[in-house]
């Protein structure tokens, strides 16, 4: 925890902060501070002003009010975890239910706003999944990666259902990140049972030439090996075989697994969709994101169907169009999270 003074005013926060994070942080806890308390809350015996006391949590502050009664109501018919930190300012799965679940409750205007980066998008499909999304969505119970347990496993914060102008089902897999960094990293290169000796990261090709070589692959049983040598249209070897070591163990990681997911959904019989694709959203000043994102859409080639956009986006066309249901929490969103 530092003690960081700006504009004469101390703010209890974590250590080593990127320039933007500093920014939205005090962003964040100033608004914190006008609209809910300036009480701390605590993390690991520490006090932190970013995050909310117990009782705004139990609230899940700061989820926007209005929407918390659907969260719930969403959450016990597509039983998901809410997330250790909601309670923080900067949660990402806050965040998320405020930027998504107020468009969703209006369908056709949610339309007009979500063809602004989705130009197939030609109305949502509300007669699939919770009136046509689900947050932390995953394939359960078909489990294609293999991966998930009561602990762990891929999902996308929010998937959406959508026809498209003929008429086709499809899904968007989105993935939604507010302050981080960096996308989450390979566990199983940094896994304490993985022998260096056996599982080596240090050569793309000879993984690619012998899938054992991965833990995921040959200790935790993850199909993601199987699934990416299966879609090369998406995952071109060449593409692969151009990185120096595994180009999965870093930020690219957490891309990867929710493009094989979306792949696997799309290539089974299981599911209804003939077309899925994924999507990154990010808050506009974020860049730290940048270079992964980069990296990740050199990697894919025409099958990937990655994209990536600014939730202002969204907020700047929901603004245009001034349907009045959205007025107030155009103005709480923008007030919180842009500065």
């Amino acid at each position: 925890m530092q003690v960081h003074t700006h504009n004469g005013v101390q703010y209890r926060l974590p250590n080593e902060l990127n320039d933007f994070q500093m920014a939205m942080y005090i962003h964040l806890i100033d608004w914190k501070w006008t609209h809910l308390t300036k009480a701390p809350g605590s993390y690991g015996g520490q006090h932190y002003d970013a995050i909310l006391p117990e009782e705004f949590r139990k609230r899940y502050q700061p989820i926007y009010p209005p929407v918390v009664d659907r969260f719930v109501a969403h959450q016990r018919l597509f039983p998901f975890k809410t997330h250790k930190f909601i309670g923080h300012m900067a949660s990402s799965q806050a965040a998320c239910a405020s930027l998504f679940l107020p468009l969703l409750q209006y369908p056709d205007a949610a339309t007009e706003v979500f063809r602004s980066v989705k130009p197939d998008l030609d109305r949502i499909a509300t007669d699939q999944l919770d009136a046509g999304f689900r947050l932390e969505f995953w394939d359960e119970p078909s489990n294609m990666l293999n991966d998930h347990t009561p602990a762990a496993g891929t999902d996308a914060d929010i998937a959406i259902a959508y026809y498209d102008q003929a008429s086709n089902l499809k899904l968007w897999l989105i993935e939604h990140k507010l302050t981080e960094s960096e996308f989450t990293t390979c566990g199983g290169c940094r896994s304490r049972g993985r022998d260096r000796q056996i599982h080596r990261c240090d050569s793309a090709i000879s993984v690619i030439a012998n899938k054992d070589l991965c833990y995921y692959h040959s200790a935790s049983g993850y199909r993601y090996w199987d699934i990416t040598l299966a879609h090369q249209s998406a995952f071109p070897l060449d593409h692969l075989q151009a990185w120096e070591g595994c180009p999965f163990q870093g930020g690219m990681n957490q891309l990867w697994r929710n493009q094989l997911l979306a792949l696997s959904i799309e290539s089974s019989t299981e599911w209804p969709y003939s077309e899925v694709s994924f999507s990154v959203v990010r808050h506009p000043k974020n860049h730290a994101l940048d270079r992964t994102i980069a990296q990740f859409k050199q990697i894919l080639g025409n099958g990937g169907r990655f994209s990536d956009f600014t939730s202002d986006a969204l907020i700047d066309r929901a603004q245009q169009l001034d349907h009045a249901p959205w007025r107030n929490w155009l103005e709480w969103y923008t007030e919180l999270y842009y500065f």
